[in-house]
């Protein structure tokens, strides 16, 4: 059976996604935008200052063509070393640089050739390096208008710091909206499917048999509509079933009304029949056939009238279930004696004892035996039984014409005669009657063709 809970789940992962997707391109957004903007704002601070450095201070302090040691002893180097977050590398194109830390020994290997190329030309340049790990920012160029190549090198760690913690920051709220918004996805989930749910537990009470059960439909929006449309189809479907109940029971008081009332002229029909059929030798002529015949037709109408009287029983459950301590193959032999002699039964001489309902048994087993009779005149017939943990199966096989296999399950239907290859005299309830009284003996009663021509009925009983 399918639930709500498949489609919840999968509501509730929608919202999680969206949630998601949403946490993703707010949380990267607001990381570029704040790496753009502080990176951009080092730039341009960084090349500002080398501007400056390069146009104003070093012109000024700077002589001719300086020499390390020169640098070193000017204004110029103790003014930039005083700004303690650049350090400088000054390239004087002697192999003999000034470097404000060793660990900018191999700065030309550090850079690109293309930088170097942009400051050979007498312009600023810049880029991004990394010198021990650690990230720097470069800006580069040449003193008007001889030089020395200047390369300040800007420390980016505390802007990756920040960057991380950022990241960091975002990755755990990223994380929070997730759980609240899965929680508030499943309780929004429930608040939406909650008519859903309910229509679901009313059909379930519906298909029970409880056809009062109906839904709020208190509320204005769709769910509203459809739970008024949902208690209109009940309320439907209660007055259809009622009335359908009340013509059956009619029907039902009908047929037991008729067939109490035929019993007192039919017990004297059948009486006085008894009497024609004693003396049948002695009518002459055509009027012998006539009164056997008569004969007959009585006979047919009690038993008609008899198996009309055992239904209305059944329906009205008036018939309670006695459990008999029986042998099942003696009871079988001998209800086979008394109904159709020509049946065979298999599986030998050993006994088979069981507890069941002995008279409700009888009329299952002699029903089958007469359909058989009937509809399989001249086939052989053969009953088997078993005996098994969950109870007995008991099996009457006749080789006779057999039935189409659409036609199978309406041979128990009421007033059912089969098919015309196994037309009868039968009233047509013995079949239905049969499987009633194994319904209520808690057990099946099915039919099916065999090979090779025949039908098979196999009755299943607890025992």
């Amino acid at each position: 059976m399918r639930t709500a809970g498949g489609f919840r789940t999968r509501l509730v992962a929608t919202f999680i996604g969206l949630i998601a997707g949403t946490v993703i391109i707010l949380g990267v957004g607001a990381y570029l935008f704040v790496s753009s903007s502080l990176r951009g704002q080092l730039v341009e601070d960084a090349v500002e200052r080398t501007n400056f450095n390069l146009a104003v201070l070093a012109t000024e302090w700077l002589d001719g063509d300086p020499t390390a040691a020169e640098y070193e002893a000017s204004p110029l180097a103790d003014a930039l070393s005083l700004r303690g977050d650049v350090d400088v590398y000054v390239d004087f194109g002697d192999g003999d640089p000034f470097l404000s830390k060793p660990v900018f020994l191999t700065t030309l290997d550090l850079v690109s050739d293309e930088l170097t190329g942009i400051v050979a030309n007498g312009n600023i340049g810049r880029e991004w390096v990394e010198v021990d790990g650690a990230p720097y920012l470069v800006t580069a160029g040449r003193r008007p208008l001889s030089g020395p190549d200047f390369y300040f090198f800007h420390s980016a760690a505390d802007i990756e710091s920040g960057l991380e913690r950022l990241q960091q920051a975002l990755l755990a709220g990223g994380l929070v909206l997730l759980v609240i918004g899965a929680a508030t996805g499943n309780w929004f989930a429930r608040q939406v499917l909650r008519p859903v749910r309910q229509a679901s537990e009313a059909a379930l009470e519906m298909a029970d048999g409880d056809l009062t059960v109906r839904l709020d439909a208190a509320s204005s929006d769709e769910f509203g509509a459809w739970a008024d449309a949902f208690n209109r189809m009940a309320g439907s479907l209660e007055d259809n079933i009622g009335r359908l109940e009340a013509a059956r029971a009619r029907e039902r008081r009908f047929v037991a009304d008729v067939s109490h009332e035929l019993r007192t002229p039919l017990t004297g029909l059948v009486n006085e029949a008894a009497l024609v059929k004693a003396h049948l030798e002695k009518v002459p002529g055509d009027g012998g056939r006539i009164a056997e015949l008569l004969v007959n037709d009585v006979d047919r109408i009690r038993r008609l009238v008899d198996d009309l009287l055992e239904i209305s029983r059944l329906d009205a459950g008036a018939q309670e279930t006695h459990v008999d301590h029986i042998d099942l193959r003696e009871f079988l032999a001998a209800v086979i004696a008394d109904r159709l002699p020509t049946a065979r039964l298999l599986g030998g001489i050993n006994s088979m004892p069981v507890d069941v309902d002995r008279r409700r048994l009888e009329r299952i087993v002699g029903n089958l035996l007469d359909n058989a009779r009937v509809h399989a005149e001249g086939h052989e017939v053969e009953v088997s039984a078993e005996q098994k943990p969950d109870g007995i199966v008991v099996v009457i096989a006749d080789r006779g014409p057999g039935v189409d296999p659409a036609d199978l399950e309406s041979l128990f239907e009421r007033f059912a005669v089969g098919d015309h290859s196994r037309s009868g005299s039968g009233s047509g309830l013995g079949l239905a009657i049969a499987r009633q009284h194994a319904v209520q003996m808690g057990g099946t009663l099915h039919a099916a063709n065999r090979p090779g021509g025949g039908l098979t009925f196999e009755l299943r009983l607890p025992a």
